[in-house]
């Protein structure tokens, strides 16, 4: 229940969700690197940073659970110091925005979208990646992949897509 000035009253929790959406083109390479994890394949991403687009779909949504703006707003691409910097960086930014906060990360959801390379073999790593970057428990943490069924720039394999969402649980100070 909401006051009057639109405040929630000091003794009540704010449940915040946040939602993230990235994309990278494939370029010259041999492995991807998604959740922190090195998966071999026949390209590489394009990105500033070490491209993984999974991770920057959940930093963005964790600063949105935050209203903390963007990850390009805390990690600008036109800075040379992020160059091939690892994303584990940026989501533990994240982590920390949410900490100061006193916030809880309650759970968060993740789904990368792409024909190739194939993820399966890889998911119990993705996922106590972000276990541990997070500093949560695995049933926290809900990591899956889908293909678009050949359609799109995903299904021409033009590249990868991820979609997060994120919920915290803040305590009115």
């Amino acid at each position: 229940m909401n006051s009057s000035n639109g405040k929630f009253p000091p003794c009540l929790p704010s449940f915040r969700v946040g939602n993230g959406f990235d994309v990278h083109a494939f370029a010259a390479g041999d492995h991807v690197i998604l959740c922190g994890v090195r998966i071999p394949h026949s390209h590489g991403l394009a990105g500033h940073s070490d491209a993984d687009v999974a991770m920057h779909a959940l930093t963005d949504a964790l600063l949105g659970c935050m209203a903390a703006g963007d990850i390009g707003s805390h990690f600008p691409p036109t800075e040379e110091r992020w160059r091939g910097a690892p994303s584990r960086l940026f989501l533990r930014h994240a982590r920390d925005i949410v900490a100061e906060a006193g916030g809880i990360i309650s759970h968060c959801d993740l789904t990368i979208i792409c024909e190739r390379p194939k993820l399966r073999p890889h998911m119990k790593a993705m996922r106590h990646n972000l276990t541990e970057i997070l500093d949560i428990d695995p049933a926290q943490v809900s990591v899956k992949a889908t293909t678009t069924e050949k359609l799109g720039f995903t299904g021409r394999g033009e590249g990868i897509a991820a979609l997060a969402t994120a919920t915290v649980l803040v305590m009115s100070k």
